[in-house]
C-alpha cells in the first residue's frame, strides 16, 4: 500500500512538470483528497478496534479499553457513526466484564441512540440487552449490601428494558427480585403486587422459577396473619419441585425448592400451635438434606432448617434443645455471611435467655440482633426486635427505658400497617391480630406508670387500626399517623443509643465484607483487622449496656418517674382536649376503658384536671361472661326487667363504681364514651345502679376516638329534615355467606308522618322513591332520617349494609363515597340495624359511626341489636320532639327520649304510646332495656 501511494504521488508530481497546460480536470480535486484520507483512517481505526477486540477475548481489559479509545477517535474524526457505536459499545462490554457496571451503563448509552439513528437494529437490541444486564448486575450488587431501595431503581430501570424487548423469562425473574426487595423492606403490598405479576406471566416462560415465585408469595400472606393462603401456596411450590424434570444425568429434582417450601409448611404448622406437626416437617427436611452433597446452599438451608427446629423447642418450653439447634444454626450459617437470618437466629438466641431468666446474656444476643436487623430496614423484624428489648427491660425493673423501645417497635409496626391499607380488609386484620398484644401492652405498661395521656394516645392508636383493618379507609389525624412520640426526655435516650447503633451498624458492614474472604485467603492484614473489628463489636455492645446505666439516662429516668397523666407529652394536645370540655360547658368526661387480660384499666379525662386512671382487677374471661350475660338479658324483650337490672349492675361496679367519686367531683353530666373490645357491643345507658339506670343520670355519647371526633360545634337550631322509609314489599338476597329476607315496616310511614308533623317541612320519601337517588338529595339537609332496614355485621364492610325503600343496598364500605359535609346528624331507625349472629371485637360498631363522619355528617344514630317496629316509632316520636327545642343537643334529645320509654311519659311527643308489635308477657310496656337501650349515639352528639 505505501509503494503504492508513493508511486501515485510520484506520477502526479511528473505530470504537474512536464504538462503545465494539461486540463484540470485530470487534477485531483480537494474532496477526492479528503476521501481518500478518511479511507486511510478508517483502515488505521478498524485495525485498532480489531486489536481491542482480540485484547478483550484475552480477557486483557485495560489494555483493550486503551485500544478502543483509539479506534473510537479516529471514528469520531472522521464521522464513522456507525463504528462509533460498535466502539462505543465494545468498551461498555469490557467494563461489563469488568464489573464496572456504571461506567458499562455509561457506554452503552451512548452507543444506544447512535446504533438506533444508523439503523442497526441488531446492535440496537443488543445494547438494550446489556443495558439492561448492567442495571440488573447492579441490583444484585446493591441487594448484598441491603440497600434495598436503591436496589429497587436499579430493577425497575431493568424492567423496562425487558419488557420492550419482551423477554418474558427474564421479566418474570425480575418481577420476582423486586418482590423480594419490599418484602425485605417490609412494604408487603408492593411485594405482592410484584408476584403476582410475575405469577401472571405464563407458566411456559417461567417453569424453573415458578415454584420459587409461589413460595416468595406464600411468605408475604404468612407475615401478614394469612396463614390458610401461606399454606396453599407453599404446597404449590412444593409440588412444582418435587416434580421431576429432564437433565443430562436423567431425573433430577429441586432439592433447595422442596427443602424450603417443607419448612415453610412446618412453620405455618408451628404458628397455629401444631408443634408436633412442625417438627415432622422439619425432620423431613433435614432427611432429603442428607441426600445431597455437602455444598454452601446445603448448609444454609441445613442452618435454616436447625434455627426453625429449635424455634419450635423454644416454644415448648425445651430450653435445652432450643439452644443446640439455635447455635448449631448460628454456628453453620456465620461463614457464609447471610447476616439478616443471623440477626433472626441471634434474636431467637437472645429469647431463649429471656425466657430462663438469664437476662444479661439475652441481652447480649437481643443488642447484636438489632444492630443487624435495622441495617436491613426491614420494619417487621426491627420492630419485633425493639418489642424484645423492650419486655427485657421491663424485666429488669427499667419499665422507663422498655416504653422507649416499645414505642418504637410500634411505629415500626405502624410503617407497615400504612404500606398495606391497599390489600383486602381481612389481610389487614390478620396483621393486625399478629401484632395487637404489644399495643396493648405498651398502653398497660404507660398506665402502671401513671402515664394517663400517652396511654390513652395508644388506645386510640390501637382503635384507629381496628378501623383500618375493617374499612380499609382510615385516616387519622397527623399525630395518629405518626405512630407514638417520645417525650423529650425519651428523645434523648433514644438519640444517644441509635448513635451507638449506627457506629455498630457501620463496623458491621466492614466486618462482613471481610469476613466473605475465605480464611485460607485472608492476608495477615484482613485477619488482623477481624479480630480488631470483632474487638469493637464487643466494646459497643458494652457501651450499649452501659449507656442504658450511665448517669445521663439515669437522670432522664428520673425525670420520666416524676411526669404523672403525661403531662410532658404532647402538652398541647391535650390541653386542647381539656380546652374542648371546658368549652362544651356541659359538664362532659370522656371515659376510657382499656380490657386488659388480667384487669381494667379505667382512664378519665375530665375538663379541669389531669387524666385519671382507675385499676379494676378483673380478668378479661370475667368481663367478657358480665357481657354476655348482661347483653343476653336486656336483648330479650319476654324477659323480666329485674334480670336486666342485676346484670346491668354487675357491669356497673366493673365500669362506673371505681369512677364515681371522680364523676361527682367534676360534675359530670355527659359522658363522651370510647368502649375497647367486646364493651361497643353493650349500651353504657343500660346500666344499672340498683336504682336507676345510668342514662338517667347522665347524656351518654359513644365516639370512635378521642382522634377522630371534633367537640368544638353547637346544636344546629333551625333543623332541616329529610325522612325516608321502607313501608311496603319484600326483597329475598344474600350478602357474603347470610340470606336475608326483609320486609317493609309497618310502623315505618307512620314515624315518617309524625317527624314530619313534629318538624314542618320535612321532606318524606317512602318505598320506590327511596332509592339512591336519596342520597344525591342528603347534603341539602341537617338531619338525615332512615326508617328501613339495616344490618351491621362481623365480617367484611360488603356484608354490612343499609337498605333503600326499593330493594336496593349500601355497603358499609360504599357510604365513604357519601358527601354529607352539611349534615349534623343520621338516624338508622332500623328494624334489624344488628350485629349479627356473633360478638367480634365491635370493628363493625365503631366502623359504621367513624364512616359516617368520613363523609362529612357529625354524628350518627344506631342500634346495637334488633329493634322493635313500634316500640322505635315511639323513641323517635319522643327524640325529634325534644330535639326541636332551642339549644337541646342531640345526646340530651335522645336521653329525654329513652327516658320517656323507661317511665312510661310520652308527653313530650304528643303521641300515644304505641304497644310492642310482640308484647312482653312480664311486661306490657317499652320501660324494657330492649325497646329503649340499643340506640347509640356515634360522633359529635352536642
Amino acid at each position: 500500500m505505501r509503494l503504492h501511494l508513493v508511486s501515485l504521488s510520484f506520477a502526479t508530481l511528473l505530470l504537474s512538470l512536464t504538462s503545465p497546460l494539461l486540463p484540470s480536470t485530470l487534477s485531483l480535486s480537494p474532496l477526492v483528497a479528503q476521501a481518500q484520507t478518511n479511507q486511510d483512517r478508517k483502515a488505521i481505526g478498524d485495525r485498532l478496534f480489531r486489536e481491542g477486540k482480540y485484547l478483550k477475548a484475552d480477557d486483557s481489559y485495560a489494555a483493550a479499553i486503551r485500544k478502543f479509545q483509539e479506534a473510537l477517535s479516529i471514528y469520531q474524526e472522521i464521522g464513522d457513526k456507525a463504528s462509533i457505536g460498535e466502539t462505543l459499545y465494545n468498551i461498555g462490554y469490557v467494563h461489563y466484564n469488568q464489573k464496572e457496571y456504571e461506567q458499562a451503563l455509561d457506554y452503552f448509552q451512548q452507543a444506544l441512540p447512535i446504533r438506533r439513528e444508523v439503523g442497526d437494529g441488531d446492535g440496537e437490541l443488543v445494547t438494550l440487552n446489556m443495558m439492561g444486564r448492567s442495571y440488573g448486575k447492579q441490583g444484585d450488587q446493591l441487594v448484598e449490601r441491603s440497600q434495598y431501595r436503591e436496589a429497587l431503581e436499579k430493577f425497575q430501570q431493568l424492567l423496562v428494558i425487558q419488557r420492550k424487548l419482551g423477554h418474558k423469562k427474564a421479566e418474570g425473574l425480575t418481577l420476582n427480585q423486586i418482590g423480594i426487595a419490599y418484602t425485605n423492606l417490609g412494604e408487603y403490598e408492593l411485594a405482592l403486587d410484584f408476584y403476582q405479576q410475575a405469577l401472571a406471566i405464563p407458566t411456559a416462560y417461567l417453569t424453573e422459577i415458578r415454584a420459587a415465585m409461589l413460595s416468595n408469595t406464600g411468605r408475604i400472606y404468612e407475615a401478614l396473619g394469612q396463614y390458610e393462603l401461606a399454606f396453599n401456596f407453599y404446597n404449590k411450590s412444593l409440588k412444582i419441585a418435587r416434580k421431576p424434570s429432564l437433565s443430562m444425568s436423567g431425573q433430577s429434582w429441586d432439592i433447595g425448592g422442596e427443602v424450603t417450601n417443607l419448612n415453610a409448611i412446618a412453620r405455618i404448622h408451628y404458628r397455629l400451635g401444631k408443634y408436633e406437626l412442625a417438627l415432622k416437617f422439619y425432620q423431613e427436611a433435614l432427611a432429603i438434606l442428607k441426600t445431597i452433597d455437602d455444598k454452601t446452599d446445603k448448609k444454609n438451608l441445613e442452618a435454616g432448617t436447625f434455627h426453625n427446629i429449635g424455634v419450635v423447642y423454644l416454644k415448648q418450653g425445651n430450653y435445652e434443645l432450643a439452644l443446640k439447634f439455635l447455635q448449631e444454626a448460628l454456628t453453620i450459617l456465620k461463614p457464609l455471611g447471610y447476616t439478616k437470618s443471623e440477626g433472626l437466629m441471634l434474636s431467637n438466641i437472645g429469647q431463649v435467655y429471656f425466657e430462663q431468666g438469664k437476662y444479661e446474656l439475652a441481652w447480649e444476643f437481643y443488642q447484636q440482633a438489632l444492630v443487624i436487623l435495622q441495617e436491613f430496614g426491614n420494619k417487621a423484624d426491627e420492630g419485633h426486635a425493639l418489642k424484645n428489648i423492650g419486655y427485657l427491660l421491663e424485666k429488669q425493673n427499667q419499665p422507663e427505658l422498655a416504653i422507649v423501645f416499645f414505642k418504637q417497635s410500634v411505629n415500626a409496626r405502624e410503617v407497615i400497617r400504612k404500606n398495606i391499607k391497599g390489600l383486602p380488609q381481612e389481610f389487614q386484620q390478620s396483621y393486625t391480630e399478629t401484632i395487637a398484644k404489644d399495643y396493648r401492652h405498651l398502653a398497660d405498661l404507660l398506665l402502671k406508670q401513671d402515664r394517663v395521656l400517652e396511654a390513652q394516645q395508644v388506645i386510640d392508636l390501637l382503635k384507629v387500626q381496628e378501623l383500618e383493618d375493617y374499612l380499609s379507609n382510615v385516616r387519622g389525624n397527623e399525630q395518629t399517623a405518626r405512630g407514638i412520640p417520645n417525650t423529650p426526655s425519651e428523645q434523648q435516650i433514644q438519640k444517644g443509643y441509635e448513635a451507638l447503633l449506627n457506629k455498630a451498624i457501620q463496623l458491621g458492614k466492614e466486618l462482613v465484607n471481610i469476613e466473605k474472604i475465605p480464611p485460607a485467603d485472608r492476608t495477615p492484614a484482613q485477619q488482623q483487622r477481624i479480630l480488631e473489628f470483632r474487638k469493637n463489636q464487643q466494646e459497643i455492645s458494652q457501651q450499649f449496656q452501659e449507656f442504658l446505666k450511665s448517669p445521663t439516662v439515669t437522670a432522664l429516668v428520673t425525670q420520666l418517674r416524676q411526669v404523672t397523666g403525661g403531662e410532658t407529652l404532647n402538652l398541647a394536645n391535650f390541653n386542647s382536649l381539656r380546652d374542648n370540655l371546658q368549652k362544651l360547658q356541659q359538664n362532659a368526661v370522656i371515659l376510657y376503658p382499656l380490657v386488659l387480660d388480667e384487669r381494667l384499666e379505667l382512664i378519665l379525662v375530665t375538663p379541669y384536671s389531669p387524666p385519671i386512671r382507675r385499676t379494676v382487677a378483673v380478668k378479661r374471661e370475667e368481663l367478657n361472661g358480665a357481657i354476655a350475660d348482661f347483653r343476653r338479658n336486656i336483648t330479650n324483650r319476654n324477659g323480666n326487667i329485674a334480670d336486666a337490672e342485676v346484670a346491668g349492675q354487675k357491669l356497673y361496679q366493673l365500669l362506673i363504681k371505681p369512677i364515681e367519686k371522680d364523676l361527682a367531683q367534676a360534675d359530670a353530666k355527659t359522658l363522651i364514651y370510647a368502649p375497647d373490645g367486646q364493651l361497643r357491643y353493650i349500651p353504657l345507658a343500660a346500666l344499672h345502679d340498683g336504682k336507676e339506670w345510668l342514662v338517667q343520670r347522665f347524656r351518654i355519647n359513644n365516639i370512635t376516638a378521642a382522634s377522630l371526633t371534633d367537640f368544638n360545634t353547637k346544636p344546629q337550631n333551625n333543623l332541616q329534615v329529610i325522612a325516608a322509609a321502607f313501608t311496603q314489599g319484600s326483597y329475598n338476597f344474600r350478602v357474603g355467606a347470610r340470606d336475608f329476607t326483609m320486609s317493609g315496616l309497618e310502623f315505618a310511614g307512620r314515624e315518617v308522618e309524625n317527624l314530619a308533623a313534629t318538624i314542618p317541612g320535612t321532606t318524606k320519601l317512602l318505598d320506590k322513591q327511596f332509592n339512591r337517588d336519596t342520597v344525591l338529595l342528603m347534603n341539602d339537609y341537617s338531619i338525615v332520617h332512615l326508617a328501613t332496614h339495616a344490618a351491621f355485621l362481623v365480617g367484611e364492610p360488603e356484608d354490612s349494609f343499609i337498605m333503600f325503600g326499593n330493594g336496593d343496598r349500601a355497603t358499609l364500605r360504599e357510604i365513604k363515597t357519601w358527601s354529607l359535609p352539611k349534615v349534623d346528624l343520621i338516624v338508622l331507625s332500623a328494624c334489624q340495624t344488628a350485629v349479627g349472629g356473633r360478638l367480634g371485637n365491635g370493628e363493625e360498631i365503631l366502623g359504621f359511626g367513624y364512616q359516617v363522619q368520613r363523609t362529612g355528617a357529625r354524628a350518627a344514630i344506631a342500634t346495637l341489636w334488633f329493634v322493635d317496629d313500634g316500640g322505635t316509632q315511639d323513641l323517635m316520636d319522643a327524640f325529634y320532639a325534644a330535639l326541636k327545642q332551642e339549644n337541646m343537643t342531640k345526646a340530651e334529645a335522645l336521653r329525654q327520649a329513652q327516658i320517656a320509654l323507661i317511665t312510661g311519659n310520652y308527653a313530650a311527643s304528643g303521641q300515644q304510646p304505641i304497644s310492642s308489635s310482640a308484647p312482653s308477657q312480664l311486661s306490657n310496656s317499652l320501660s324494657h332495656p330492649f325497646y329503649w337501650a340499643p340506640f347509640i349515639l356515634i360522633g359529635n352528639g352536642l
